[in-house]
């Protein structure tokens, strides 16, 4: 446990901090996780709108640091790159 005044206000803010960010890598990881279980499924047109959503979140906790940008990058790369593929096997 912390002893000092100043350890013990961090450990309060850094908590605050840790909720507040938890609410925006959530909400990448459930986009994410909605477009690839769409993507299986084979709705494609609603798979889109959804990965639309999770670039989204995605570049949010990036830019507020929750996530490295690389990392929101790749992750990005890796979503677009699936669902190109599946709509590629879709028309053709």
């Amino acid at each position: 446990m912390a002893k000092t005044k100043s350890a013990k206000k961090r450990i309060r803010s850094s908590e605050r901090r840790r909720m507040r960010n938890r609410v925006f890598r959530s909400r990448a990881r459930t986009f994410i996780k909605k477009t690839k279980k769409l993507i299986e499924e084979g709705r494609l047109e609603e798979a889109k709108e959804m990965a639309r959503l999770a670039i989204s979140a995605l570049d949010k906790a990036a830019e507020k640091g929750i996530i490295h940008k690389r990392n929101a990058a790749r992750r990005k790369s890796r979503l677009m790159r699936s669902l190109n593929q599946a709509l590629n096997r879709a028309g053709g």
